[in-house]
């Protein structure tokens, strides 16, 4: 019960009334929204019909409700009205300035409009609701089977993954499948994330007990999160040989790694790695992808392959997880993998990307001059922009963002000396505006 039905000092109807009044100035309490029954809301406040219906009354009275016969009381927009006027009426704060909207984004990694048939993906989801008699029922825990069918073919030819369609759990987003992951593991050993940045990642771990390590080689016998296709948010591949090395030390100290495999499908200068798992033919290592980069980020669906070890263990919890992610939305996919469109989505995307990230270094050659080293990133089509400045990267961006414009700043320590370096992701921001952008840029160390 809300603080504000306990105060005792006030009659029982008032404590109704303030409770319902102060939700709908807040806007907790949207326009149109039906407030419950008299009935149904003196049992829910163990109160009497006639305090609940005093209080409606007076409610409606001051114009925060209205009644409407045989229907119930809905919430009017006085609240709308009012915060209005005083927006209006506020005035300015002296020194504080007014922030300004984002006009070009390079911070941002969505996906870029021109990359995504949206058409054809809506004729697979079409597809998907007619069938009726599957939507019936819920999803299986683990992820609809043919989905996991398909997924095993598509991760073994593209990312050379072994495994089989009992390894695999899907799941919405990587946080949902973290919460199936954690449990299986001995909480009382150490893990260590590899790329700090991952705070969506930590957390789950830091809810479920498990204590942090900073070094790999503090991890002992416990768990190593790594994405070796993106090591920091900067960019950065793993090689095949550090891969390697990795896989054989973490056998002889007895590491679980958590390979979190996004962006590997984007690579400029080369082929995709083959993954952590495949290299290490399946076993010691959790692999986790997801599809919000392949398709839409909207499209919360994403996987994991478990190892043979941890196998047993999730098989006796499988059917105490409810599936997060859409049943129609996995019908879908499979047809969408099955006609081979999601293989054509990833070569369209890379090439638009490509000639995208080719457009946004050449805007920036001409406006920069010889003021910036300018060098092309993998993954993700990102530039990397190198300053000849005493200004910091982090001033840098702080000015960018007043001129309308997001970039990442990337640590003093990794800028070469005398430099500030950004880092400016291309999908965001239409080809056409790349040279408008840059001038204004410019601007932020003249």
């Amino acid at each position: 019960m809300q603080t504000e039905l306990k105060n005792e000092e006030i009659s029982r109807y008032m404590r109704v009334y303030n409770y319902y009044r102060d939700l709908i100035l807040s806007e907790k309490l949207k326009v149109g929204t039906k407030l419950p029954s008299i009935r149904k809301g003196a049992a829910e406040f163990q109160m009497s019909r006639t305090t609940m219906e005093t209080a409606y009354m007076l409610l409606a009275a001051e114009g925060y409700i209205i009644s409407r016969p045989q229907s119930g009381f809905y919430v009017t927009d006085i609240a709308k009205k009012q915060n209005a006027g005083k927006r209006r009426q506020m005035p300015g704060i002296k020194g504080q300035k007014k922030e300004r909207r984002i006009e070009y984004d390079f911070a941002a990694t969505s996906v870029d409009r021109e990359s995504f048939k949206f058409d054809l993906w809506r004729r697979y989801m079409k597809s998907a609701l007619r069938q009726d008699e599957r939507l019936l029922s819920y999803g299986e825990p683990q992820g609809e089977q043919e989905f996991r069918e398909v997924l095993t073919g598509y991760l073994r030819e593209t990312r050379s993954v072994v495994c089989s369609l009992e390894q695999i759990v899907i799941g919405a987003g990587v946080q949902s499948l973290l919460h199936v992951l954690c449990p299986l593991l001995d909480r009382k050993k150490k893990v260590v994330f590899d790329n700090p940045d991952f705070l969506h990642g930590k957390v789950i771990f830091e809810d479920y007990g498990f204590r942090m390590a900073d070094d790999y080689r503090e991890a002992e016998t416990g768990t190593y999160y790594i994405s070796p296709s993106q090591l920091t948010k900067w960019g950065g591949v793993m090689p095949t040989a550090d891969r390697l090395r990795l896989i054989s030390e973490g056998a002889e100290r007895g590491v679980l790694i958590i390979e979190d495999d996004y962006n590997s499908e984007f690579c400029y200068f080369q082929k995709p790695t083959p993954s952590l798992q495949g290299l290490a033919g399946g076993k010691g290592v959790v692999y986790l992808g997801t599809f919000s980069k392949m398709l839409l980020p909207s499209i919360r669906m994403s996987f994991m392959v478990l190892p043979p070890e941890l196998l047993a263990g999730y098989e006796k919890k499988k059917n105490s997880y409810n599936q997060t992610a859409s049943k129609a939305e996995q019908i879908a996919i499979t047809q969408f993998i099955r006609d081979g469109h999601l293989a054509g989505q990833i070569r369209k995307s890379r090439k638009i990307h490509a000639a995208k990230a080719e457009k946004l270094l050449q805007a920036a050659r001409e406006v920069m001059g010889e003021e910036a080293e300018l060098e092309i990133r993998e993954p993700g089509f990102t530039l990397r922009m190198d300053i000849r400045t005493t200004i910091s990267s982090n001033e840098i961006a702080r000015r960018a963002k007043e001129k309308g414009i997001a970039v990442l700043a990337l640590p003093d320590k990794k800028a070469l000396p005398g430099r500030a370096a950004l880092l400016l992701t291309c999908t965001n921001v239409s080809a056409s505006d790349y040279g408008k952008a840059m001038k204004r840029l410019r601007e932020c160390w003249e």
